[in-house]
């Protein structure tokens, strides 16, 4: 079953494990793709591929499909986080269930818990804010529980990404307050604010990126949407009607500070999260 025509399904289900030809499987198993015959080119393809198992969804009818991550994708991240193009669904009867010592013979990837996104167009002066921030956290040590992806105006991108059901997603972008240009905000929406309740209707369109839209449109496609925080910068320039590249001094010098600030909320975020010691 491709994803396309899994898309088009009314309902979803997500469950936590399968029985395969009397074997039980659950998320995070990695197992042999077997396509039936008579299938297109992408299975032939496929066939054979050692893959992990990166959810399992019932339809509406209560069949249930298998969606993979395959081993040796390169874009194996973009997959775990739920994008299009890296995850493939199968029947149960589609796969090969593998010994136990198989599945300890990769290390499985564990999905990280907090998403860091650097959102904005580096062709309207100001607005690149997110991408450089985002940047500039990309050559910082993080944890594996924290991923930081540059989402540029790809705000269904985005979208998709929320599906994965990260504990904190942390976006990255300019705002305006009325301060003065290079401030730096940090502020938590409200995601019973009916403004991203699931009966808005405005959508974000596939090119271009607003954060409130992209929550709205998330929260329509039924995303586990936990905690989200903004942090956000005044902008001096959105580069007017002929755009311009580059940050304008005063967002450029803030660059540095809104990484610090980000990484000061993913340290507390996961001190929060570790269990209490005792002497």
């Amino acid at each position: 079953m491709k994803e396309w025509e899994w898309q088009l399904l009314e309902e979803k289900n997500v469950i936590d494990r399968v029985v395969v030809s009397g074997v039980e499987v659950k998320t995070g198993d990695r197992v042999r793709l077997l396509p039936r015959k008579g299938g297109d080119i992408l299975d032939i393809a496929l066939k054979g591929q050692i893959a992990t198992i990166e959810s399992i969804e019932q339809d509406y009818e209560g069949k249930s499909h298998i969606c993979v991550v395959l081993d040796e994708d390169p874009g194996r991240d973009l997959g775990l986080m739920r994008q299009p193009g890296h995850r493939f669904f199968f029947d149960p009867s589609e796969v090969q269930t593998l010994p136990c010592e198989f599945q300890t013979a990769k290390d499985i990837e564990q999905k990280p818990s907090i998403l860091i996104a650097g959102i904005g167009n580096i062709f309207l002066g100001d607005d690149g804010f997110g991408v450089e921030v985002a940047h500039e956290l990309a050559r910082r040590g993080f944890p594996a529980a924290v991923k930081v992806v540059d989402f540029g105006i790809r705000g269904l991108d985005l979208a998709y990404a929320l599906q994965d059901g990260y504990e904190t997603t942390i976006l990255i972008d300019v705002f305006s307050r009325g301060q003065a240009p290079g401030t730096v905000y940090v502020v938590e929406p409200d995601l019973n604010d009916p403004g991203v309740s699931l009966a808005q209707g405005n959508f974000v369109e596939p090119h271009a990126m607003n954060p409130m839209n992209v929550l709205r449109m998330a929260a329509a496609m039924q995303a586990p949407l936990k905690r989200v925080l903004l942090v956000g910068c005044e902008p001096a320039s959105l580069g007017g009607e002929e755009g311009e590249m580059g940050l304008s001094p005063a967002v450029k010098a803030a660059v540095n500070e809104a990484a610090k600030v980000v990484e000061r909320l993913v340290e507390k975020i996961l001190d929060e999260g570790r269990p209490e010691t005792r002497n």
